[in-house]
């Protein structure tokens, strides 16, 4: 996508950059002078997020979580995108590798504003849909989250399958976790703008809020782990617990089948005529008897 201007007043131009070429980015150094260190930055995707300052330059570099879904998650670009900030004098320049949903709500909010909006108000807005991205991703994850607990306690459901969903849900939660707090200084970096400070608090909270409801998150899948390795230890036990009180029953009885069972001559009872009825009925006695006192320990 080629550079597009999508405001411009007398105070303030926002040039927008989505999927940037080696082209693009040489524009911006020489029509900007913004260092090419930088400017590198936003190209690589798993960047963390950061400040930096370069003399007249202020780069922000934040990451807003995305609606991918990813088979591997093991690196912060699996659950998130970069977007880079860029504020020159009454310019702001935002960069980023696919369409986000912070630039097109902002290109929405800035277009129903009657007047004239300065660049670091645009830079706000952005870094607060950011922080909302965030925390639609936590509600998302805390539904799923309760959809697998009541499979887990309510339902019969697969454990393999619903292990997997667990781990998966941990790790997701993790990564936006460590997104979230290595953001703190970025944000803290608004407050060098010239912005009313209610709006720089209102960023601040709103980071503060997502980063607790993944803290809190981040528990209660640990939590719900181990309540469901435990339970599944349970029912375990109780499987062995029913295999262990047959073997209680036919033990004795099987004892006896098996003296009975040696066929030697000179076996007593061996040619009784009632041997057979009688051993059987031992065998009846011995678990009748061993029911008796399985019921009395409450076994």
């Amino acid at each position: 996508m080629p550079i597009d201007t999508i405001y411009r007043d007398s105070q303030c131009e926002w040039v927008d950059v989505e999927a940037p070429t080696a082209e693009d980015l040489k524009f911006l150094h020489e029509r900007y002078e913004i260092n090419n260190l930088l400017l590198e930055d936003t190209m690589d995707p798993n960047h963390l997020p950061k400040y930096e300052e370069d003399g007249n330059i202020k780069f922000y570099l934040l990451r807003e979580s995305t609606e991918l879904e990813r088979k591997n998650l093991n690196t912060i670009s699996d659950i998130s995108t970069k977007i880079g900030i860029f504020l020159v004098d009454n310019t702001i320049i935002t960069i980023h590798r696919m369409k986000t949903r912070s630039i097109t709500e902002t290109k929405k909010q800035i277009s129903s504003m009657q007047a004239d909006i300065p660049p670091s108000k645009i830079a706000l807005v952005i870094a607060l849909l950011i922080m909302k991205s965030f925390d639609d991703e936590s509600i998302s994850l805390m539904e799923t989250m309760d959809n697998i607990e009541n499979e887990i306690f309510l339902k019969n459901t697969n454990h393999t399958n619903q292990i997997r969903r667990l781990y998966k849900l941990k790790r997701k939660s993790g990564l936006n976790s460590r997104v979230l707090t290595i953001s703190t200084d970025a944000v803290d970096k608004f407050k060098l703008l010239n912005l009313p400070d209610s709006e720089i608090v209102d960023l601040k909270d709103k980071h503060k809020d997502v980063v607790a409801d993944f803290d809190h998150l981040n528990i209660q899948i640990t939590n719900l782990i181990s309540m469901f390795l435990a339970l599944s230890d349970q029912k375990a036990n109780q499987v062995m617990k029913v295999l262990a009180i047959y073997s209680v029953y036919f033990l004795p009885i099987t004892f006896i089948a098996g003296v009975y069972g040696m066929n030697f001559d000179n076996m007593p009872e061996l040619h009784h005529k009632y041997g057979y009825f009688i051993t059987l009925g031992i065998m009846a006695l011995v678990v009748i008897c061993t029911f008796i006192y399985a019921r009395r320990k409450q076994w």
